[in-house]
């Protein structure tokens, strides 16, 4: 992200996936942010502060739980 109000707070990639744990600082709200080269698939799932670090582990099963 090219915003400067946004943090990237942790970040991990594996076989074309990439996952960042988000922070803005104007909101105070954490998200997870998922882009997946090789389908072309991106989405951002809202994360708690409790369950950030899980949400960003797993952020598919939080998807289809949505």
């Amino acid at each position: 992200m090219t915003d400067s109000t946004i943090t990237e707070l942790h970040h991990r990639s594996a076989d074309g996936i990439e996952v960042s744990l988000l922070w803005s600082r104007l909101t105070n709200a954490l998200t997870v942010a998922v882009e997946d080269s090789r389908s072309g698939v991106s989405f951002e799932l809202p994360a708690p502060a409790e369950k950030a670090l899980d949400v960003f582990e797993h952020p598919y099963a939080y998807a289809a739980a949505a």
